[in-house]
């Protein structure tokens, strides 16, 4: 006998309307209510977003040890980690479609690893040259994250069909960053980070809508989505707040 099964059948106190369902008068007023009580299905929304916050925190704090990990890193460390970090990406969607989520989950948990590491030296530069950015991209991101997800998934509507024009929004975005590689004018700097930030606040919003409606086997890919959104809003923070310092 395992510990779980202990659990299966808990005793519990009923409620008055349950108890004495068989002494109310059919369709009176109180046994129509005592039955919408018992019928009343438990929806699973919130166990899911509980679910899949839980898995975000985790991700951060093993994000966080990446960073720490790759704090004299150097040469195309970051690199290869990011690419690496991309393979954790697909493997773990892979693996949430057929079921297996324990492969999943450790694939997420590498995933929040190299992308710390990847991120780390930016991360450190600005802990060493700039702290009062990395602090004010901190508070601005857990503020910006906490108002959009909200909003997101009070929103009834499904917002999905955003998710064909953001990445091609996105693409246009990796694209102009390639041209500022070469182009050195700060301004433009500061306006493509406006643009990413917003365009991460967009995803940030359709991905905690999408909560609404995943089922329980997309906890794993939707944690990792919500991670890259708070990541790259923290970036882009981190470069805004950076250059007006």
């Amino acid at each position: 006998m395992t510990v779980g099964r202990l659990f299966e059948r808990p005793l519990t106190l009923r409620h008055p309307n349950e108890v004495m369902i068989h002494h109310r008068q059919p369709g009176t007023l109180a046994s129509m209510t005592a039955y919408a009580e018992r019928a009343r299905p438990a929806s699973p929304t919130a166990a899911l977003f509980g679910a899949v916050m839980a898995l975000v925190a985790l991700t951060v704090g093993f994000a966080t040890l990446g960073v720490y990990l790759g704090r004299d890193s150097g040469g195309a460390a970051w690199f290869v980690a990011w690419v690496l970090s991309l393979g954790c990406l697909v493997g773990l969607n892979i693996a949430s479609r057929r079921g297996q989520s324990g492969v999943a989950l450790v694939l997420l948990l590498a995933f929040g690893v190299l992308t710390g590491f990847a991120v780390a030296m930016t991360i450190n530069y600005y802990a060493e040259t700039d702290p009062l950015a990395l602090r004010q991209a901190f508070g601005a991101t857990a503020l910006t994250v906490a108002g959009l997800g909200a909003g997101g998934f009070a929103v009834r509507r499904d917002l999905s069909f955003l998710y064909r024009i953001l990445f091609w929004l996105l693409l246009a975005l990796l694209a102009a960053g390639v041209v500022l590689i070469f182009i050195r004018i700060p301004a433009l700097y500061t306006v493509w980070s406006l643009l990413g930030l917003a365009l991460f606040s967009v995803y940030t919003v359709v991905d905690f809508n999408r909560l609404r409606r995943a089922g329980k086997d997309e906890a794993i890919p939707l944690a990792a989505a919500i991670f890259i959104d708070v990541l790259n809003i923290f970036l882009f923070f981190l470069q805004i707040f950076g250059r007006r310092s």
